[in-house]
């Protein structure tokens, strides 16, 4: 049986690089999330949006371990109070401000960078989850843009989702 893993190589587009992720995501979120399901469905009272990284933690690692492989840089700089899920999705780069409490979306981004160092892109990860109960009502999405800088990133942002 062949494994649905993403499959990049260094000359991909940051179009090219979303498709395949969205791929790898779509064939493996619903499998992961029912198998998850119960175990996290308590401690969301307690932890609340943290059960969204647990389940994070284990469906996006592959995706940028991948790009990785294939010559990508996805990762960037740490800071001292920086929260990280999913191995490379990184809180200070997100916002959330979509949706109703029952179905909000958060939207991280990871400027994706060749071997020669240089940004092709950024990659959108929007998540979709609840506030209400631990609910992951549809597939995580990846999103892609060309623009690599901050502020053009959250205009870019902005206009997927307004």
């Amino acid at each position: 049986m062949n494994k649905p893993f993403p499959t990049y190589h260094c000359d991909m587009t940051i179009e090219e690089i979303g498709s395949e992720g969205n791929r790898y995501i779509a064939s493996e979120w619903r499998a992961l999330y029912e198998s998850m399901y119960v175990q996290l469905t308590a401690p969301f009272l307690e932890i609340e949006d943290a059960a969204y990284g647990l389940f994070l933690d284990q469906l996006m690692p592959v995706v940028f371990e991948r790009m990785e492989e294939a010559g990508f840089e996805v990762s960037e700089t740490l800071e001292e109070d920086d929260f990280v899920i999913g191995k490379n999705l990184i809180f200070r780069n997100s916002l959330e401000k979509w949706g109703a409490e029952d179905n909000r979306s958060r939207v991280f981004w990871n400027v994706v960078r060749n071997k020669q160092g240089q940004p092709i892109g950024t990659l959108l990860t929007d998540i979709p989850h609840s506030h209400l109960k631990f609910d992951i009502p549809s597939a995580p999405v990846f999103y892609t843009i060309r623009e690599s800088v901050k502020e053009q990133i959250i205009q870019g942002i902005r206009q997927l989702k307004e």
